[in-house]
């Protein structure tokens, strides 16, 4: 990169012979954060972990965790009433198509009663719980709060009552 001082002020030349030179009046138009941000050229910074690394773990994975986590919550406070009952994790609800053409709002989650040598099972759906979310410590509330629904349901208790943390958030 070359630069020179030329009697009508200061002005950086690109590496690149044909580029247009940039003036100090130039760049006086440009935004706060975009003269701050990338004064380097390192761009924005990735995560942490690679994903070649065995220690990544991709939004999915993450988002098991936090059901994990509220199923266990629950499982402290509740004991053996929760033995046998099988949590998981879907991307989308079944019949999703259906329920955006009769503009019906998706689930966030399902209960589904025992079946045959199944247990109860409770179902959150990542894509609609993630949507409905901007931040992780919100995901993480709203994970737990639907959880804690479906389990009540399962149950036949007010939610209030399964987990003293619980406030309805959506």
């Amino acid at each position: 990169m070359q630069s020179s001082n030329h009697e009508s002020g200061f002005s950086v030349r690109l590496a690149d012979p044909d580029a247009p030179v940039a003036t100090g009046v130039e760049t006086a138009g440009r935004s706060f954060f975009r003269r701050r941000r990338n004064r380097h050229g390192r761009g924005l910074r990735g995560e942490v972990m690679l994903p070649t690394h065995p220690g990544y773990r991709t939004r999915g994975d993450r988002f098991d965790d936090m059901v994990l986590d509220s199923a266990q919550r629950l499982h402290d406070i509740w004991g053996k009433t929760l033995d046998g009952v099988r949590f998981g994790v879907d991307e989308i609800p079944p019949e999703l198509e259906q329920l955006a053409a009769n503009a019906t709002p998706a689930p966030m989650g399902a209960y589904t009663p025992a079946a045959g040598e199944d247990g109860p099972t409770i179902t959150v759906y990542r894509r609609v719980v993630e949507q409905a979310c901007s931040s992780v410590e919100e995901l993480q509330d709203l994970v737990h709060d639907v959880v804690v629904e479906h389990t009540a349901e399962m149950l036949g208790v007010a939610p209030e009552t399964l987990d003293p943390v619980y406030r309805r958030r959506y």
